[in-house]
């Protein structure tokens, strides 16, 4: 049986002086799989994802990452190994607005040799895997690559920031909230391109939303309000 991606067991956060936010019995990501979590502002989804990049750490329990316990690792192994195997779609896309559509999509390689490594052996070079990312994204335009990020629409910005978390093929990939600026049709769009990457390269996806229109196109949904046994009321940092 295949390692899961992720597994959370009996996990508990609070942040101090604040009641218990999160209590986790248990939660799995396999190989592959695309799992849609929703929940509300307020529900713990920020601070989960935060748990899982191993930026926080549980006040008990385990959460492993393809079979490492992020507790065990030291703060800097934990840096190097999200950067190695996690790609990160943020809600506001966070690209870099001085440097190109190239220079953001290729960033995380620069980080990350094991991706830099994976990347140049799939597509011949760094850009050259970034090059792909963008056409099978739409994104082939010519002098596309080299425009600033700022430049480009909302659309648009938002598959750049797909292509930054696809590229070297990382295990895991984690959006957050990267549709609730569109329309849905672009929504739904969007989702089936991501869906085909995350395929190509072998990375299971948790998509984490409050928009339950989009869970009937995952493989799994699931409620963080009944994942967590804390089901907290208070507004989430």
């Amino acid at each position: 049986m295949s390692t899961p991606v992720i597994q959370l067991d009996q996990v508990t956060f609070a942040w101090p002086k604040r009641p218990t936010l999160l209590d986790i019995e248990r939660f799995t990501l396999q190989p592959g799989e695309r799992v849609f979590l929703k929940g509300p502002s307020g529900s713990g989804k920020t601070t989960l994802l935060g748990l899982l990049g191993g930026v926080q750490l549980p006040a008990s329990g385990r959460i492993q990452l393809l079979g490492e316990d992020l507790a065990r690792m030291s703060g800097s192994r934990r840096d190097r190994f999200r950067a190695d195997h996690s790609g990160y779609i943020f809600q506001m896309f966070n690209l870099l607005p001085y440097l190109s559509v190239l220079e953001n999509i290729t960033l995380p390689c620069h980080f990350s040799a094991l991706r830099h490594r994976r990347a140049s052996e799939r597509h011949g070079s760094v850009e050259g895997a970034a090059r792909h990312l963008l056409a099978h994204l739409g994104l082939n335009r010519a002098g596309l690559e080299r425009q600033p990020v700022t430049e480009l629409s909302i659309g648009q910005q938002q598959r750049v920031a797909a292509a930054r978390a696809l590229i070297g093929s990382p295990e895991l990939v984690i959006a957050d909230e990267p549709t609730s600026a569109l329309d849905a049709d672009t929504r739904e769009a969007f989702l089936q391109l991501l869906f085909v990457e995350c395929q190509a390269a072998g990375s299971s996806l948790l998509f984490v939303s409050h928009d339950a229109a989009l869970e009937s196109l995952f493989d799994r949904s699931l409620s963080l309000r009944e994942l967590n046994r804390a089901a907290p009321a208070q507004e989430v940092i």
